[in-house]
């Protein structure tokens, strides 16, 4: 019976192994997607995802694998003792070179060093890595500074997949404060996103928390935290998605050479909210570190004295590239390294990744031209420029040859500032330099913004005409392009010593390409006078408009097309930026349905640039390149530009759309789309909840406070404010009852796109001793007495041009009180001169000198209080 029974299990067993056999035998063709392998269709056609060309795949088995619902859990002790230690910056790069993956299965460790080649195919892994975060001390620019370090390292460990895997990792928070990580560019399951309280609830202090999801694509990739400004303080590293050799657009002598994860980054000694809160108040002390404060005294001494009265008379603060004030710039931890492992006619891919918070960076190589094989983890037709800017958060991935022997060839990174730099060094031998990109003419940028904006506060809508970088109009800034008539012309390569190097001088055409362009060359007048100017043409830099696909991306032509047009707006004086006027936390979701095609316009009204970065979705940017569009995650729009984006609306869940420099994704620039019919997101039990807070995020408040201790009184005010909202109050506290005491408090509300006006309520209270039966009067006529008064108004304010802030107010005894004033008349690059009249017969004038980021020097004369002098102290 027991034979019986034993030989006929072993049957079953043999008659279906031999089924299987013969069905993976009999298996008929198939054809996928090289964007979405997961896709398998019995005929060729479009994907229905992105809607590329279906190709034919090699029969084989499909593995299934199912994941339970894992939500975050404590760690296995529940007290960490986490010590503090300092992370040099040699030491975090040297960490690079021991990075481990562990392969599920084979109970082994892979080390992967900098150096990374394509990994041949086999068959599907499970590749974990495992994070540990914690709060580490750093010493950048001879500072120590609390930092952020994972793994022990800045930046974080480099993650290392090939198409295919399933990336398995595991993140331990140390911290004592919540974290996340977010997956920059990649295509994965919504709860995988990263996003805390869009797409899962925050790290908690003292979790574990295991992110999973199939590695679909590949490509140059990060990843950062996207929990406040974490990413300024180390949160950020390299992913690096290889191809299979067998994939049909693996590309010789590009996908097969040595490669070298690069990432790019800013460091600042200030805490990261601080910076944050300083932009909101709209400090000179960035400025003042930078040398760009483009005051009165500057002007004349350049020539634009007429210049800086207009830009004031619309109401403009001075011209800004970049708004933050960096100690150092730093490539892979690092602000000058050494790859010596290179010789001569070597091929180097850099696959690099701009992980700073608010930087563009201008790279440059000293050995000649760079070849652009990728953008944003998407394959383009390779093309060679002298230069190219890279946007924050944007991928590229160049080639660079080592052209000669016993040298080492400089690749800097330059943010666009151009304050400071970062080197890697590329081979062996003596070091060849790249010279330092001249300074910004600001005056000249002033001018030309200010032939750019209206009176009201808008730009001109150039339309299509003005799109895809082709027309940088920082262009007119750049001494290396653009030189004066009247003097030598400049001839500069980009900074290039081509007395050490034998290459051909290079080509430009300022960014604009009208070779691959069917349109008419656009106009850069926009008011621009260039009659003075000289136009360098040895420098080719990159612009969107060259990039393209070397395989058709067009969207399925019978889809539904759903058009959005986002108008990109912002408030500098105040720091506020939003798109269409509203921040996130005054609109809802964006519903999209699986299946349509979004199309977005985007017009970018403000006069920073910013990178558009959209969530889970490669978008195709329709910059004149037809069904070859290149692919995107990012899209950095310049003033003034109209851009062209769309997608295949091929995913579940809700998706993040902001702009990638944190501190103006923090002021509000941000939407949410949202698939209509989602599936329930097992991280969220409450998702209402959780939006909302997302939305709180980008509207807070920022607190500032100064007092002037001088010796004939104090002067002081405090505010508090967020995107709409203002709180302030204001006094004057004399040593005696002559001078008097009183204060003004004032609760309103800005009104309008530009924020100029905004209407209040306010209460105030005064004493001052006057004489025997001594009555004021205003130039009204109307009666009044400081002695004990206390009154409640109703006003608002308005700034007017040349910034002067006109307030009106009527007191709930009748009273009316009309008052211009200005406190930060921008002199010289120190010295602010401030100035108050109103018609209570009230007027004081003063200057104050910034002696540091919080003190200065000040004196003034009051009506009321007579001259003083004394010290600013300011938060």
């Amino acid at each position: 019976m027991f034979l019986l029974i034993f030989y006929s299990v072993a049957q079953a067993q043999y008659v279906n192994v031999s089924k299987s056999v013969k069905e993976q035998q009999e298996q008929p063709t198939t054809y996928t997607c090289v964007m979405h392998p997961e896709i398998h269709a019995k005929e060729p056609g479009k994907c229905p995802k992105c809607g590329m060309d279906l190709i034919k795949e090699k029969a084989k088995p499909v593995k299934k694998s199912v994941r339970k619902k894992q939500a975050a859990k404590p760690l296995l002790k529940a007290a960490v003792s986490v010590k503090a230690k300092t992370v040099e910056s040699k030491a975090a790069t040297d960490a690079i070179h021991g990075n481990h993956a562990t392969v599920s299965g084979t109970n082994t460790t892979v080390k992967e060093g900098i150096v990374k080649k394509v990994v041949k195919s086999a068959p599907p892994r499970t590749i974990r890595y495992d994070l540990h975060v914690r709060d580490t001390i750093v010493n950048f620019s001879g500072k120590e500074k609390r930092a952020i370090a994972v793994n022990g390292q800045i930046p974080m460990p480099t993650l290392t997949f090939t198409e295919g895997d399933t990336a398995e990792i595991h993140v331990y928070n140390h911290l004592k404060e919540s974290t996340s990580l977010h997956w920059h560019g990649l295509m994965l399951p919504n709860k995988e996103d990263g996003v805390p309280f869009l797409t899962q609830m925050p790290i908690e202090p003292g979790a574990e928390f295991v992110y999973k999801f199939p590695i679909i694509q590949s490509g140059t990739h990060w990843y950062h935290s996207h929990s406040g400004l974490q990413e300024q303080i180390g949160m950020y590293g390299s992913m690096i998605l290889n191809k299979k050799s067998d994939d049909p657009t693996f590309r010789n002598g590009i996908d097969d050479i040595p490669q070298i994860p690069v990432i790019l980054s800013e460091w600042t000694d200030y805490k990261p909210e601080n910076v944050h809160r300083m932009l909101h108040n709209a400090s000179d002390w960035f400025a003042i570190k930078k040398g760009t404060t483009q005051s009165y005294a500057e002007a004349i001494k350049a020539g634009h004295f007429q210049t800086k009265l207009t830009n004031e008379w619309k109401r403009m603060l001075a011209m800004d590239v970049s708004d933050i004030y960096y100690d150092k710039f730093l490539i892979n931890g690092q602000n000058e390294s050494q790859l010596s492992q290179f010789k001569a006619g070597d091929k180097i891919r850099l696959r690099i990744s701009n992980g700073g918070a608010s930087s563009y960076f201008w790279l440059n190589y000293a050995g000649g031209k760079m070849t652009v094989v990728a953008n944003d983890g998407n394959d383009v037709e390779p093309l060679e420029v002298d230069r190219l800017i890279i946007g924050v958060s944007e991928t590229y991935d160049v080639i660079v040859t080592i052209p000669a022997g016993n040298a080492s060839y400089e690749f800097s990174a330059t943010p666009e500032d151009r304050t400071k730099s970062a080197s890697i060094y590329i081979g062996q031998g003596i070091k060849q330099l790249i010279s330092p990109m001249p300074k910004l003419k600001y005056f000249e940028g002033m001018k030309m913004m200010n032939n750019m904006m209206n009176m009201d506060g808008t730009m001109n809508d150039m339309g299509m005409d003005m799109s895809m970088q082709k027309m940088d109009m920082n262009t007119v800034m750049y001494p290396e392009i653009v030189g004066v008539a009247d003097k030598k012309s400049m001839k500069m390569d980009a900074g290039m010593d081509h007395s050490k190097s034998d290459k051909e001088p290079m080509k430009m055409d300022a960014g604009m390409d009208h070779s691959k362009s069917d349109k008419e060359p656009m106009k850069m007048d926009a008011g621009m006078d260039h009659s003075k100017h000289v136009m360098n043409s040895d420098i080719t830099t990159l612009n969107y408009g060259m990039l393209k696909s070397p395989t058709n991306t067009t969207l399925d032509k019978n889809a539904p097309v759903r058009e959005i047009r986002f108008e990109l707006t912002g408030n500098m004086n105040r720091y506020v930026w939003s798109m269409d006027n509203k921040v996130l936390s005054e609109v809802d979701k964006i519903l999209i349905k699986k299946g349509e095609i979004v199309r977005i316009t985007l017009f970018n009204n403000s006069m920073m640039r910013h990178p558009m970065h959209l969530h889970g979705h490669d978008f195709r940017v329709l910059n004149g390149q037809g069904d070859y569009a290149p692919l995107k995650n990012v899209l950095d729009i310049m003033p003034m530009e109209t851009d062209v984006i769309e997608f295949a609306a091929n995913a579940d869940g809700d998706w993040f759309f902001h702009c990638h420099i944190l501190y103006h994704m923090m002021a509000g620039m941000n939407r949410v789309f949202s698939y209509e019919n989602s599936q329930p997101n097992p991280y969220l039990p409450n998702k209402a909840v959780a939006y909302k807070k997302l939305q709180s995020e980008s509207n807070g408040l920022h607190f500032m406070a100064e007092n002037d201790f001088a010796t004939n009184g104090n002067d002081g005010q405090a505010m508090v404010q967020n995107a709409r909202w203002s709180f302030a109050t204001e006094w004057r506290l004399g040593y005696h009852d002559d001078h008097g005491y009183e204060s003004e408090t004032h609760i309103g509300r800005y009104i309008g796109r530009n924020q100029w006006f905004m209407p209040f309520i306010g209460f105030d209270a005064r004493y001052r001793k006057l004489g025997y039966n001594e009555v004021e009067k205003n130039v009204f006529g109307q009666k009044s007495t400081k002695d004990k008064r206390i009154q409640v108004s109703l006003g608002f304010s308005y700034t007017l041009p040349l910034l002067i802030t006109a307030q009106a107010e009527v007191y709930h005894d009748g009273n009316v009180r009309f008052q211009l004033m200005r406190e930060d008349i921008p002199v010289s690059k120190r010295l602010r001169a401030a100035f108050m009249v109103n018609t209570d017969k009230e007027y004081m004038a003063g200057l104050k000198y910034i002696v540091g980021k919080n003190l200065g020097i000040t004196t003034h004369y009051d009506s009321d209080m007579g001259v003083g002098f004394g010290l600013n102290v300011n938060y």
